[in-house]
C-alpha cells in the first residue's frame, strides 16, 4: 500500500445536508483510522474542506474508498501520491 495526500474541497452542499450527512462521514473516517488506512485528517481553516493522509493501493483505490463517503458527491478531490 502507498500513502496519498487527499485534498478535498466541499462544493454545493448546504448546511442542512452537511449536518445530516456528518455522522455517516465521521463513522467511516473512524473505521479507516481504526484499520490503519487513515493516517491523519486536517480540517481546512478558511474553506469547507479537509486534507486526508490515506493508505491505498493506487489513486483509483483511493478514489474508490472516497466514493463511499456521504459527502463524496459534493467533493472536489485532488489525490497526490507520496513517497
Amino acid at each position: 500500500m502507498r500513502t496519498f495526500m487527499i485534498d478535498i474541497l466541499l462544493q454545493g452542499i448546504d448546511n442542512e445536508t452537511r449536518a445530516r450527512l456528518l455522522p455517516g462521514e465521521l463513522e467511516i473516517l473512524k473505521h479507516w483510522e481504526e484499520n490503519g488506512e487513515l493516517l491523519g485528517s486536517y480540517i481546512k481553516d478558511e474553506v469547507a474542506g479537509i486534507y486526508l493522509m490515506l493508505k491505498a493501493d493506487d489513486k483509483e483505490d483511493a478514489d474508490r474508498k472516497l466514493s463511499t463517503l456521504p459527502y463524496y458527491p459534493y467533493m472536489k478531490i485532488e489525490i497526490v501520491a507520496l513517497r
